[in-house]
């Protein structure tokens, strides 16, 4: 589950909530060890999600970096093209 967490930090657009938000449920989902909680356990893991994105947004608001900002194209260009090599049979 956690491989689906993407780098957020340092890209042109920034990062939007929504993607924050969906790495911080990919978060709660592997260390809470369910990526469908019980009806029991589903208001503790909407908290979670909450107090991580909430966390995640501030760490990539203070974060300063001297490195020019990645292009998401780009980015995700390099990351087929490491796929296929990967995955070429």
């Amino acid at each position: 589950m956690c491989r689906n967490i993407r780098q957020l930090h340092n890209f042109e657009p920034p990062a939007t909530p929504e993607e924050v938000h969906a790495a911080a449920l990919q978060y709660v989902r592997k260390v809470g060890g369910a990526a469908k909680p019980s009806q029991r356990n589903q208001a503790a893991y909407d908290k979670a999600v909450a107090a991580v994105a909430a966390a995640t947004s501030a760490l990539l608001d203070e974060l300063v970096t001297a490195a020019p900002p990645k292009d998401r194209e780009v980015e995700a260009a390099k990351a087929r093209e490491r796929s296929r090599e990967r995955y070429a049979s």
